[in-house]
């Protein structure tokens, strides 16, 4: 079985692909045909035009890869085992140069240091 699905990845992964472009392609005309036209008063698309805005939409605004909020899973367990082999003095110089890097305000209050902390240190606060 493993055989067959390495032999025939090579024509199944592409017509995966172009079926998913498809589809993705007839979800965004039929969406613009039945919004836009009314709402804007802008003329219909094709299939084709439907692609190229579903292609330029993922080169601009990203290819989902997650929200930038949480980050990887991957990379809060490799962040929180770092945190938790530093000394009290390693982490307080981090998250100095954490903030000075990243700024304050707006965006510096997202990172919970906590989450990061050792157990033993957070029943101590």
């Amino acid at each position: 079985m493993r055989q067959i699905f390495y032999r025939g990845r090579f024509i199944f992964i592409p017509l995966a692909v172009a079926a998913f472009l498809s589809l993705a392609g007839f979800v965004v005309m039929s969406l613009w045909n039945a919004l836009i036209p009314v709402i804007f008063h802008l003329g219909v698309i094709t299939f084709w035009q439907a692609i190229g805005i579903f292609i330029l939409s993922k080169i601009l605004f990203g290819f989902g890869k997650g929200g930038h909020r949480g980050g990887a899973p991957w990379m809060k367990h490799r962040m929180a085992e770092r945190f938790k082999n530093m000394t009290p003095e390693e982490r307080e110089k981090f998250k100095e140069k954490w903030e000075q890097r990243c700024g304050h305000g707006r965006w510096g209050d997202r990172h919970n240091w906590d989450n990061f902390a050792p157990e033993a240190e957070k029943a101590t606060e």
